[in-house]
Parts: C-alpha cells; structure tokens; sequence
C-alpha cells in the first residue's frame, strides 16, 4: 500500500447491527468490508500454529485478541486485498491501543460509526441468531455477557475518546434494522461519500 487506505470504522456493542450495516454499504458504496472479529476466528480456524490457538481460546472465552495480532492481521488483509474505493471495518478498534496502533501505522479512519444499542436488545439478537444458521462459538448466554462486560470496559472507552475528538457518529441501534440503515447510510453522504446505486 503506497498510499494510506480510505478507512471507516464500525463500532457497537455485538449484536448491534455493525455486520447487517456493513453489507448494505458494501451494495449501496462499493466499500471492502471486513470483519475484524470474522478475520480472527477465520485465522483460529485456519491455523494449527501456536498463534492460532491462541486466538481460537481467547475468542472462546469473549476476551479481546492482543493488538498487534489484530492490527498485523488488517494490515495484511488490507495489502491482500487492494480497493481503490475504501474499507469499512467493523468492531473495530476494540482498545485505545489498537486504534492508535492502526491509525499511526496504517490510516488515519476517514470516519467512525457507533451503533449505540442497548443489552437487552443486543442480547436478544444475539440468542437468536445462535439459534439459527448462523450459529457462532460465541453466541451462547454466558460468552455473550461477558463480551458486553467486555464492550464496556475495553470498548467504550474508544468511542468516548473518537466522540472527544468529534469524529464519531452516533446511531440509536435498538430500531427497525432499515430506520437504522437510512441513518448510517446518510452519516456516509454527509462525510462525502457518494452512493454507487
């Protein structure tokens, strides 16, 4: 990557919406998405090396994966996969460090996203969604307590300070998933970005 990527960073709590948004501006922007939690439990998967393991257990457990496993794996992801549009990633930075990491050694994000929504809300998407098909690890009631626990104490943090900075956008998540997606896909038009469709 010669030049910095155009970057825009997804954050919410999990089950607030971040990857359902992220599809519809992928077809309404033509954006990269990537999940920085997906590419993880994907390097989990993939993986036998001591790295791998470590991450597979972590997520396991809803603890945060260290920054600089996370941010190398995006910058790989990033060079692997070159778009002259820009990337959207969701739930991420999940810690102070990574986005400082990610922003002073990668890109700057062009813009920040926080899909506000409430536990109860998100917990009852989550046990849904672990009912169906797209059932994860992760998605069971005593893992998903602790990844709120988690959201609280490392996550937050990272959006009170992009909020500080004003350069975080936020969304009342707990809506009709379209009365959500008209707003975020209007926060993308008011930062410049221009709709392919």
């Amino acid at each position: 990557m010669s030049e910095a990527p155009k970057v825009f960073f997804i954050l919410g709590g999990p089950g607030s919406g971040k990857g359902t948004n992220c599809a519809r501006l992928v077809e309404d922007f033509g954006y990269t998405h990537f999940s920085a939690g997906d590419l993880l439990r994907a390097a989990a998967k993939e993986g036998t090396s001591e790295i791998a393991k470590k991450i597979g257990a972590m997520i396991r457990s809803g603890n945060i994966v260290p920054s600089e496993i996370t941010v190398a794996l995006l910058r790989q992801t990033l060079q692997e996969h070159p778009s002259g549009v820009g990337y959207i990633i969701d739930g991420f930075p999940r810690k102070a460090d990574q986005a400082k990491m990610f922003e002073d050694g990668i890109a700057r994000a062009a813009g920040i996203v926080y899909m506000q929504c409430s536990e109860a809300t998100m917990e009852e998407r989550l046990l849904s969604r672990g009912a169906g098909d797209a059932k994860r690890d992760d998605d069971n009631a005593e893992t998903v307590r602790r990844r709120f626990r988690v959201n609280v104490e490392e996550c937050e943090p990272v959006v009170e300070a992009y909020k500080k900075e004003g350069r975080c956008y936020v969304v009342d998540a707990n809506r009709d998933r379209d009365i959500v997606y008209a707003d975020v896909k209007e926060i993308f038009i008011q930062m410049g970005e221009k709709p392919i469709r």
